[in-house]
């Protein structure tokens, strides 16, 4: 019991602390499909090699994605991407992607589709082919608490916005002390990169409105800007719907731990009374 009180002491702990300083491992978001695959099917074999794929490929390539599998019968094939960050070296986005797989088999365990964002590494697989399709879909958004209604900030930050809409592929830029990068998926035409990454400068400013620092996953793109040391520094820069998404992980967590605890205390009751 002491051991189950130490580790929740520590999970706590590091949701206090979890937004104060951004590696690339630090999570971000994860999406879950409620639909399950059986443990050790044709569905889960071909996973584990498209998660084999993913990690040997992310130490020489920041993007890349894959099909594993056939589709008959149909929904074993796995169709599935990965993507770091444009500036990561190599070695970086390896690590990331190891972290993120890590990560992923446990949010979303058993998941048909699934993806799960960190800091500098994306990846996402599903029994349904998305590769190649326009989407443009919120897949995540926070916004800071802190805000600014300084007309040299705005303005600098839509000197930044109107920058990031126009790049293609990975893009980063600055306006006095305001920055922000944007990122679409390897594979999108630069047509559609453009018109992803408007729609995420639209949702920054419409949604996150005067903030200090804000980001907008989309399904294929993401742009995020941020004023000088202001970058989600500590927890209140968080939304409450950005904790709420910490604290449902810890707690899926906690009450995994608590199952386990019962199950041992449940073990050595029933060898006590068999001695």
């Amino acid at each position: 019991m002491l051991c189950f009180l130490y580790i929740t002491t520590t999970l706590l702990f590091l949701a206090q602390h979890h937004h104060q300083a951004f590696s690339t491992s630090t999570f971000v978001y994860a999406g879950c499909s409620p639909s399950k695959f059986p443990e050790n099917s044709q569905y889960q074999t071909n996973l584990n090699s498209l998660f084999s794929s993913i990690a040997t490929t992310a130490s020489h390539a920041i993007y890349n994605s894959f099909t594993t599998g056939t589709d008959s019968p149909p929904g074993n094939a796995v169709y599935g991407l990965y993507q770091c960050r444009g500036d990561l070296d190599t070695p970086s986005c390896a690590s990331c992607i190891q972290n993120g797989i890590a990560q992923l088999s446990l949010v979303c365990a058993y998941a048909f589709s699934a993806s799960l964002q960190l800091d500098s590494c994306f990846i996402r697989y599903s029994n349904n082919n998305f590769l190649g399709q326009n989407d443009t879909n919120l897949a995540y958004r926070r916004c800071s608490t802190s805000t600014s209604s300084d007309a040299d900030f705005v303005r600098r930050r839509d000197d930044v916005l109107a920058d990031l809409q126009s790049g293609d592929g990975f893009r980063v830029t600055s306006s006095g002390l305001v920055q922000g990068y944007a990122q679409c998926i390897g594979d999108l035409a630069t047509t559609d990169c453009t018109t992803c990454l408007a729609e995420a400068v639209s949702q920054l400013r419409n949604s996150c409105g005067s903030a200090k620092a804000a980001d907008v996953y989309l399904a294929q793109c993401y742009a995020r800007y941020w004023a000088s040391g202001y970058y989600f520094h500590s927890p209140a820069e968080y939304s409450d719907e950005d904790i709420g998404r910490t604290v449902a992980i810890i707690v899926g967590v906690l009450a995994g731990l608590a199952l386990f605890v019962v199950f041992i205390s449940f073990f050595k009751r029933t060898s006590s009374k068999g001695n």
